[in-house]
């Protein structure tokens, strides 16, 4: 990989910045924010969606640079979206409690001359997490901006998870191994 190659990250997400970082990736970060409500159920669908819509935001120039966006979900028969309060996160740790979900998240790599969308699904087995547990995490942690109301690589994924299927960084938000597949052979 060019590790000349600029991007521009368009993320508010301190953990798709500190996995970039880790890849070695010279990137500079633009906040957007952008309606995410929409009535797409199926998560693989929404998850590029998003990930295309906040690319389509980006309006700044892009000559010598590359726009990564992305958009991560959680599911498990229903998306569980960013909760909004205490009681919300608990419900949502509560129903993935001693069950498997999955996170998919959907990427967009866009520059002047191409624009390319993809998806990673990962399954995560988490064990039986008991009413203090949850508690504890909601306490100490923040769980209102995260998507499934967790962050694996926090306490709650230390003591809570059993298995992962699949890439453990696009649990925490950006498919690292795919992303950089996809990269090799991105024409820009």
């Amino acid at each position: 990989m060019n590790n000349k190659q600029e991007f521009i990250l368009a993320s508010k997400s301190p953990r798709r910045k500190e996995i970039l970082k880790k890849m070695n990736i010279k990137f500079s970060v633009s906040k957007i924010d952008v309606d995410e409500n929409n009535k797409i159920q199926d998560p693989f669908k929404k998850a590029v969606y998003l990930s295309k819509l906040k690319s389509e935001y980006y309006k700044d120039a892009l000559e010598k640079k590359i726009l990564i966006t992305a958009d991560t979900i959680v599911h498990k028969k229903i998306i569980l979206e960013k909760p909004k309060t205490k009681n919300e996160s608990f419900e949502m740790l509560k129903y993935i409690s001693n069950k498997k979900h999955y996170v998919t998240t959907g990427v967009t790599l866009r520059s002047v001359n191409n624009k390319l969308s993809f998806h990673e699904t990962s399954e995560v087995y988490f064990k039986k997490l008991s009413t203090q547990e949850i508690n504890y995490y909601i306490k100490h942690f923040k769980t209102k901006d995260k998507a499934g109301g967790y962050g694996i690589q926090e306490w709650i994924g230390l003591i809570g998870v059993k298995k992962i299927n699949g890439c453990f960084y696009n649990v925490m938000g950006f498919p690292a191994n795919k992303f950089y597949q996809k990269l090799k052979f991105f024409k820009h």
